[in-house]
């Protein structure tokens, strides 16, 4: 596969690791359509969603300005619709884009030729799409809550599941058969490449296949499906988690038939590969381990390292399907900013 060489890619999820995604698969073809999450009912998104009734605008503002045009007039419009107003007034909090698209909608009713529009005002060769076509709720099991370790409680609301102090078991979506968003069923259906993750893994990423349509849609495409894992736990959400307890959690709200074809994660944040390999085959895949932070320690995925991992997943060389990782220089070879030496026993983590 050649760079922008005729690939459609979709990528689902929401906030900043779906603009991580869509930042990275730009660089590899123009034919990006976003899948966004639309349950947040926290800050700027939640404020307008209550007051308004429409969707909360902030993950499908957040993926308007991954995809906008690079040029001068794409980059003046990514920095105005990500401008937040500051002071103490009623704009206080409020991002320029929400409010931007909080008023289309409020327009055109219909979230699709909102989005459309606002995808040519800055620019977007690509498209975004909401995942439903109706805000959404999300309603998690949760224990740990009390001092019953095993009694399980619910909590509502993507804020109150992201930040719980509990340990999440399961989530569902209120309604549970929300109105779906035909053009994002199609898009998936039709697409070369899905990629799901990385993000909020109870919020933004599984909600993606609790939408019956959108979830049939992943089940029957002939695209290659690559899971994108989280670099680190989540507080709240996913703490302690290991890659593995992610891709359990993920097979565990799948519906059946879902499997994928690649679980894509950070070398450094795996400290069992073998168990993650066991992890993917369970799900029809392979795991493959690579560099794609941007940095020790970091918790952001690199867009270019991120691109060229999905390159390799969609374009192995013949001879050499599963390259290994680069190896970090030795501390003697190390330059001014260099990333630190490999830890003992890196060199066990490789692509399958």
């Amino acid at each position: 596969m050649s760079d922008r060489g005729g690939l459609t890619a979709v990528a689902l999820g929401g906030g900043h690791g779906l603009y991580a995604t869509l930042t990275a698969l730009r660089l590899l073809t123009d034919d990006v359509t976003a899948v966004v999450t639309v349950a947040d009912d926290g800050g700027s998104s939640g404020r307008l969603r209550r007051e308004l009734g429409v969707l909360p605008p902030g993950d499908l503002r957040m993926a308007l300005a991954a995809l906008a045009a690079a040029d001068d007039g794409g980059v003046r419009w990514r920095e105005v619709f990500q401008h937040r107003f500051q002071g103490n007034g009623a704009l206080a909090g409020h991002a320029v884009g929400n409010l931007v698209l909080a008023g289309l909608l409020e327009v055109l009713r219909d979230p699709v030729p909102v989005l459309d529009e606002a995808c040519r005002l800055l620019g977007v060769r690509g498209r975004v799409l909401p995942m439903a076509a109706e805000a959404l709720d999300i309603e998690a099991e949760v224990s740990g809550l009390d001092n019953d370790a095993h009694s399980l409680h619910r909590i509502r609301g993507q804020v109150a599941v992201a930040s719980t102090p509990g340990r999440v078991h399961r989530v569902r979506l209120l309604p549970e058969r929300p109105r779906p968003c035909h053009e994002a069923v199609a898009a998936v259906r039709g697409a070369d490449l899905v990629v799901l993750g990385p993000g909020s893994w109870f919020t933004s990423v599984i909600p993606h296949l609790l939408v019956p349509e959108l979830a049939s849609a992943l089940v029957g495409t002939a695209a290659r499906t690559v899971v994108v894992l989280n670099l680190a736990p989540q507080p709240g959400e996913t703490a302690d988690f290991s890659p593995q307890q992610h891709l359990h959690v993920l097979a565990g709200h799948a519906p059946d038939g879902f499997t994928v074809d690649a679980v894509l994660a950070d070398i450094d944040a795996v400290t069992a590969p073998q168990g993650l390999h066991r992890s993917a085959a369970e799900l029809g895949g392979r795991a493959y381990l690579d560099r794609v932070a941007s940095g020790p320690a970091s918790d952001h995925h690199d867009p270019g390292a991120l691109a060229a991992a999905l390159r390799r997943i969609m374009d192995p060389a013949p001879d050499d399907p599963a390259p290994d990782p680069p190896r970090r220089a030795d501390a003697g070879e190390r330059g001014p900013g260099a990333a630190p030496a490999p830890r003992v026993g890196e060199e066990e983590h490789r692509w399958p």
